[in-house]
């Protein structure tokens, strides 16, 4: 009861009393209850400002997050985000850099020696760790291609490098954990995340909780079909959502089609400028993502999405684009497609890697004695 209690205030709080017990299906003497000791612990606190209202004014409840720090670490295949957060997942310090070597024991330590700095002496509550790849244990990366891995025991690695519980996620549940509780779709019960970058991202979160399967990490999202007459993928797919419209895939386009090796942003800049080659690319490309939109919205009948990565870069060329292929494909009478763009970058990845450590967290602190 008090876990469902403090859960509820981070993801949805400021929140009454009133709107809680509702949310919860409590009685209001239940719910006073469950609050009183989450508020001694120092976990959540009344806000200043009183709801008026009938009867007495009451002040919402919010969490609180005290002097607890978490970390959070998302891994590439060279290099690792990191990010100190409080429990509310507010950056207290980030920073980036070079994995030193693939071996699990050295990313272990790669991992820890940057949280420990970036925390500066004070200890971890929890740590999250994100990356490519699979860990339905929270513990044993099944696999992780960018590394190499299989069948890693990569959480005890990192646990006794930062001496904190250590949980293994997904990037992808990761992230939109993270967006659930503290980003872009905060206290929303149905919504989808989508990435667009270096590869294609599909997260979910119905009936409040992000969509877990074993399927995590396949990259389920990054071969559906959107254009029949687009370019092959590497796996030989044609128009696929790899093929059209990742970073990697519009380079490759641009550079033949150009005869010279171009970079992302080189192509971005010559669309704007009119070059004709770059600018079909990025047309294409942003057709290919309203398509994927629409897809997902149809298919999940999810009304919110969450866009992130940094491919949106190609919707601040054509995004007029993106947005006709998304209203051709969408039913006339469906409900407007809320569309949250999220531009902050790798910290929101490692901050959502934070965001499961705090989740993980939340039972031992409700549970701990009343200082």
């Amino acid at each position: 009861m008090e876990l469902a209690a403090l859960s509820t205030i981070l993801v949805h709080g400021p929140v009454s009393r009133t709107e809680l017990a509702s949310r919860l299906s409590l009685s209001q003497s239940t719910m006073t209850r469950a609050v009183k000791p989450l508020i001694d612990r120092g976990l959540v606190h009344e806000t200043s400002e009183a709801l008026e209202g009938p009867g007495r004014p009451s002040r919402p409840l919010v969490g609180a997050p005290g002097d607890r720090l978490y970390g959070g670490a998302k891994l590439t295949g060279d290099e690792v985000f990191a990010v100190v957060t409080d429990m509310l997942a507010n950056e207290v310090a980030a920073e980036k850099r070079d994995l030193t070597s693939h071996e699990p024991a050295e990313v272990a330590r790669d991992v820890a020696s940057l949280l420990l700095e970036l925390a500066g002496g004070r200890a971890l509550v929890g740590v999250g760790v994100s990356l490519g790849g699979s860990a339905a244990d929270g513990s044993t990366v099944d696999r992780a291609p960018f590394l190499g891995w299989r069948h890693v025991a990569f959480g005890p690695l990192v646990e006794a490098e930062v001496r904190a519980p250590v949980v293994i996620d997904n990037d992808l549940s990761a992230l939109t954990a993270g967006e659930h509780w503290f980003g872009e779709a905060r206290g929303l019960e149905d919504f989808a995340v989508v990435t667009i970058g270096a590869g294609i991202g599909l997260g979910m979160v119905r009936h409040d909780r992000v969509v877990r399967t074993r399927d995590m990490g396949l990259g389920l999202a990054g071969h559906i079909p959107l254009d029949p007459s687009g370019p092959r993928c590497f796996a030989g797919h044609r128009g696929c959502s790899t093929a059209l419209v990742t970073i990697p895939s519009i380079v490759a386009q641009a550079s033949i089609g150009l005869q010279r090796t171009v970079t992302f942003g080189e192509v971005l800049d010559l669309a704007r400028e009119g070059e004709p080659v770059c600018a079909e690319i990025i047309a294409s490309a942003a057709r290919g993502v309203g398509r994927l939109l629409g897809l997902v919205a149809n298919l999940a009948m999810v009304e919110t999405i969450v866009l992130s990565g940094e491919g949106l870069a190609v919707l601040d060329v054509a995004g007029e684009a993106m947005r006709a292929q998304l209203d051709e494909d969408r039913d006339p009478d469906a409900h407007p497609l809320d569309l949250r763009l999220d531009r902050s970058g790798f910290s929101r990845w490692a901050r959502g890697a934070a965001t499961v450590a705090i989740q993980s967290s939340l039972r031992g602190l409700v549970s701990a004695p009343v200082s």
